[in-house]
């Protein structure tokens, strides 16, 4: 052992002596104080002298009651008890206290974290019915349930939950849940307490699943359906609706599950109370919803409902045919046109492709060529308006340079030159127009598709949330806490494309902004897309270098700007044909001209 590594474990023993040292003099205080604050506490608050008589008369008071107690019905007592109900789907737990699940588990999902899923778990989770008697003052959530278990021979299972409250009054909720279902059904029936209706308050918390509770949270909404067949939803934030139209279905729903309360006949309203702002992270939101509930007259009154229970599948919602699948935001808003695009083309290619290919990010590739094969035509229609565009720019710099001082003029002798040459200003235009609802629908399609939900793709684990090669201890303003590489080579994609396009397009000397503004709008969404799911990223950024594949190619390979240039030559000698848009654009611009030499 050497010098140093002496000297340093003597250190070593020195601070560890002073450590003990000192802890133990702490200690001392401590316990002298405590000593101390226990003397002035006695001081200050004397043992009561106990009258035997006066204690005798409480324990036979205490003893009365728990008589009482026990000659009340079994419904107002007893010990509470948790009872399964599980098939290839779900594993929910139900208390015999309230006869209502208190957990539901997923069994073909797992967290992000690779635990198991629960679409809401714990005691705070409540359907709980205001039974029409003492004024409304009893809840089932407060009685106590006898539980009998059922197995059919097709595999199906329930438990009949039944409460006896005495004088005839009973209350029996029965749930049922088939072999292979998230959908599960539920009676309730209520004899001698007759009501016209009733109310069922709705408790929810939506546990949290998945990487970012902050975009998690940025996606719970309430879905209700109307029975006139109209639909709605709005984003959890933190405020109360009042439902007052009948009511089929109501929904909450987190980022990928929901829990639906479906009527057999309907709701006849609904007050939702929910919130997301919450400081507990393992709670994504918390609805609380109270039902109105019409029973017809009779004896025996009853009501029925099934309660879906599991995935924002498109497929698997679609298949009840009640429009559940609404449930999945294929476009909403000023953007709601591109749920059509969704819905008749990119949804059907998205599961025939899963059909037959496991793998997602070639899945992903697969339709951007798709769709890049559509919008070929188009594209090459854009791509040769560019090239006629670079034909003309001399003829154009020549025209600038003639009437720079009067722009109207040189607006007007441009038009005349595009109409000579067969030259469509617009014709370049086309292309983005097409493309935009495509990449609109894509932002919906693929944040919200289920079957993206932890699909590896080359680095990425998990296409439904953002890529994280680098993760920060401090928080980037407009930007984040991680480094997303699909985000990163997007913006590069963009801002290359950009560039090339620039190159290769005549630039306009009047309007400088213009030439800049391709290269802003990608760094100005960086910290944006940051956040996205890689799939959707992974997307643009394909598209972006089929983008310039496929311009390189026409513009090496397809378009002769010669051959072009002697064709502009060849349409100046023929009559002009003039479209109705240039005429009008023509007549617009004489308008100009004319009151500016009025004025």
């Amino acid at each position: 052992m050497d010098r140093n590594s002496v000297i340093g474990f003597v250190l070593l023993v020195v601070l560890l002596i002073g450590y003990i040292v000192y802890n133990n003099k702490t200690q001392e205080k401590y316990y002298e104080q405590k000593r101390a604050d226990s003397i002035s506490y006695a001081k200050a608050h004397p043992k009561p002298i106990i009258d035997s008589t006066k204690a005798a008369q409480q324990l036979a008071a205490a003893v009365v009651d728990s008589n009482l107690i026990k000659s009340q019905p079994a419904a107002y007592h007893g010990t509470e008890q948790t009872v399964k109900l599980e098939n290839k789907k779900l594993s929910l737990s139900f208390s015999t206290k309230g006869a209502f699940p208190t957990e539901a588990q997923v069994k073909d999902y797992k967290t992000y974290e690779q635990t198991p899923l629960y679409i809401f778990k714990g005691k705070s989770n409540q359907l709980s019915l205001v039974l029409p008697i003492n004024n409304g003052a009893v809840a089932t959530s407060d009685l106590y349930f006898v539980p009998v278990e059922k197995t059919e021979p097709n595999g199906d299972k329930s438990i009949d939950f039944s409460a006896d409250l005495g004088e005839g009054k009973k209350v029996g909720i029965t749930y049922t849940l088939a072999a292979d279902d998230y959908m599960m059904r539920c009676n309730v029936r209520i004899t001698g307490m007759p009501s016209n209706n009733l109310l069922m308050n709705w408790n929810t918390d939506a546990v949290h699943t998945e990487k970012d509770v902050t975009n998690e949270r940025m996606s719970c909404q309430i879905f209700y359906h109307f029975k006139n067949n109209e639909s709605d939803y709005f984003t959890i934030k933190g405020e109360k609706k009042e439902l007052k139209d009948a009511i089929h279905w109501l929904g909450f729903r987190t980022h990928y599950f929901n829990s639906t309360l479906v009527a057999d006949d309907a709701f006849t309203k609904a007050n939702v109370d929910a919130t997301s702002t919450l400081t507990d992270s393992t709670i994504v939101a918390r609805n609380h919803t109270t039902f109105e509930i019409p029973l017809k007259a009779g004896g025996d009154q009853s009501f029925g409902f099934r309660w879906f229970i599991g995935p924002n599948d498109y497929r698997l919602l679609q298949s009840y045919k009640i429009d559940l699948e609404e449930m999945v935001p294929l476009g909403s808003g000023i953007f709601a046109f591109v749920k059509y695009i969704n819905k008749w083309m990119l949804v059907p290619i998205f599961y025939f492709l899963g059909t037959y290919i496991s793998n997602y990010g070639i899945i992903i590739m697969l339709m951007t060529i798709f769709i890049r094969l559509i919008l070929s035509f188009f594209t090459y229609k854009s791509y040769l308006s560019a090239a006629k565009m670079r034909v003309l720019k001399p003829e154009l710099d020549q025209l600038r340079d003639k009437f720079k001082d009067d722009q109207q003029k040189f607006s007007m002798e441009q038009m005349k030159l595009y109409r000579t040459a067969g030259v469509n200003p617009l014709g370049g235009c086309l292309p983005t127009l097409f493309q935009i609802p495509i990449l609109f629908a894509m932002y919906y399609l693929f944040p919200t598709s289920i079957e993206l939900r932890q699909k590896h793709f080359l680095w990425s684990h998990d296409l439904s949330t953002y890529d994280s090669i680098l993760n920060f201890s401090f928080n980037i303003p407009l930007y984040g806490d991680h480094v997303s590489l699909f985000t990163l080579l997007m913006t590069a994609s963009s801002l290359f494309l950009a560039l090339y396009n620039r190159n290769m397009t005549p630039q306009d000397p009047n309007n400088p902004m213009m030439k800049w503004m391709p290269f802003i709008f990608p760094i100005m969404l960086l910290g944006v897309f940051n956040k996205m799911a890689a799939a959707l990223t992974f997307y643009y950024f394909f598209s972006n270098m089929l983008s310039i594949a496929q311009q390189f190619i026409i513009q090496k390979y397809i378009i002769d700007e010669k051959a072009i240039h002697a064709q502009i030559q060849e349409n100046k000698n023929k009559p002009p044909t003039v479209s109705k848009w240039q005429q009008r654009l023509e007549e617009m611009q004489k308008v100009q001209q004319t009151k500016g030499k009025i004025k």
